[in-house]
């Protein structure tokens, strides 16, 4: 799992709250478990006029003009901001597998549905949740100013505007040490591998009936 320390990217406000995973990822691509290639049919049902299935050429589908993601001033954008309860719905991995495929690093809303949230940190997305009225603030702001980027430190457990205000934001101490060294569950089993090999070694001795 890649590294989160400082990231700037640019905003795309996503201005609608209960946004389930089915919208995310319609169940349709969830088939494929290889975490990658989720991204084209991010929000697929919002983003296309027509309807959407595993195979098709996503390059040659009709575009919905009134969906912001479709939008040239948001294109490359990193983080989202969206409204409260985002990732509702059912328990599915793929949802934070989309949003990292298709390009985000960070999520912000005010407040998120548990199991996606878990989701985002064992992936390696870093999701924030801050006061309704300060997500207000920051979407309108994106909303009005072409190009808006906010800085994200980790670290430091800030947010900083194109205006320089500082955003302080909580996170679980273990959430951020996995972020910020880059481990996920595999990660953490490994940074204990010798603990782990000495321990095979010393059950293979005691109990070598249990190894044929």
């Amino acid at each position: 799992m890649e590294k989160f320390q400082s990231r700037e990217g640019l905003v795309v406000p996503l201005d609608r709250a209960n946004v389930d995973t089915d919208a995310i990822i319609p169940k349709q691509f969830l088939k494929a478990i290889g975490r990658t290639g989720f991204g084209p049919n991010l929000f697929d049902e919002w983003r296309y006029l027509d309807h959407g299935e595993p195979g098709m050429d996503n390059s040659k589908r009709p575009l919905n003009p009134d969906f912001i993601l479709n939008r040239p001033r948001y294109r490359g954008a990193q983080v989202l901001i969206a409204r409260e309860n985002f990732g509702c719905g059912s328990s599915r991995e793929h949802a934070p597998w989309a949003l990292q495929d298709y390009g985000f690093t960070t999520i912000i809303a005010s407040s998120f549905a548990d199991i996606f949230f878990n989701n985002c940190f064992k992936n390696g997305l870093l999701a924030i949740v801050l006061d309704a009225k300060i997500v207000d603030e920051l979407m309108k702001e994106s909303m009005t100013t072409e190009g808006y980027r906010l800085a994200v430190d980790l670290e430091q457990q800030t947010i900083t505007t194109p205006g320089r205000k500082e955003i302080r934001f909580e996170i679980d101490p273990f959430r951020k040490h996995c972020l910020l060294n880059g481990l996920d569950e595999i990660g953490l089993s490994l940074e204990r591998a010798d603990s782990i090999k000495a321990f095979e070694a010393k059950h293979r001795a005691v109990q070598p009936w249990l190894f044929g």
